[in-house]
């Protein structure tokens, strides 16, 4: 059966990542693409309700109809599902330019996207790589949507997390780790302007194997099931009346 998949990115819609992916998902059926005119990592699931937004179809490759959104990633999703008023059977988001793993996907933009289908009930999957990893993590993606199908990742959550490595060894079923990366404030030579820079920081054992990034580190595609709710339950149980 011919899929209806949307495809949004947080790098942008002229990214190099996403028309490798919609290259890819375009044998499954019929692909939409709704990203981001600019680059907006690190946009979470910001939205834009204060002021209009800039929306219109741009080119894109053979087969796919891509629009331009001048605002966030899940605003792409909100477009692309509220916005067209289609209904899809599977959202991708990526192919990312750098990992996604850790404490540190709350940020992501390509995460976001997918917290914001998975509202929808729709089957969602963030691919992300390495930094200059794409073309060889491509080479992957039916490698690791077999393996989704095959566990049958979908039964119990929307979303699924998924980090390609160079090279991979093999594909391991994960969960979100703790600290990725440690940041500084770095002053510019202009006045009270800073730059951050991010340090990796493994809080994580170095053994941990269920943590992504232990596994993602040590050459493994990561696939971590997200859940939507951030509600401490152990709390809630302990104190509910």
């Amino acid at each position: 059966m011919a899929l209806k998949i949307l495809i949004t990115n947080d790098d942008g819609v002229t990214a190099h990542g996403i028309k490798l992916l919609a290259n890819w998902a375009k044998k499954f059926g019929e692909v939409t693409v709704v990203a981001p005119k600019t680059e907006q990592s690190g946009k979470s699931q910001g939205i834009e309700f204060a002021k209009p937004v800039e929306i219109k179809e741009v080119p894109f490759i053979d087969g796919v109809k891509a629009y331009s959104v001048d605002s966030t990633p899940t605003d792409c999703v909100r477009f692309g599902i509220a916005g067209l008023g289609q209904k899809y059977d599977l959202v991708l988001s990526g192919l990312n330019n750098g990992e996604n793993v850790g404490e540190d996907i709350v940020y992501s933009g390509t995460i976001g996207a997918i917290y914001e289908s998975s509202r929808y009930k729709i089957p969602s999957i963030a691919f992300s790589t390495f930094y200059d990893s794409q073309d060889e993590a491509c080479q992957c993606f039916d490698k690791v949507y077999e393996f989704i199908k095959e566990k049958n990742l979908f039964e119990n959550t929307y979303m699924l997390n998924v980090n390609i490595p160079a090279n991979p060894k093999g594909i391991r079923v994960t969960r979100q780790g703790g600290n990725y990366y440690s940041d500084r404030f770095i002053k510019t030579a202009e006045e009270n302007m800073y730059v951050t820079q991010g340090e990796i920081l493994l809080d994580d054992s170095p053994d941990d194997f269920d943590s992504d990034i232990i596994a993602v580190l040590n050459g493994y595609i990561s696939v971590t099931p997200l859940a939507m709710t951030r509600t401490d339950l152990v709390t809630f149980e302990k104190h509910k009346e």
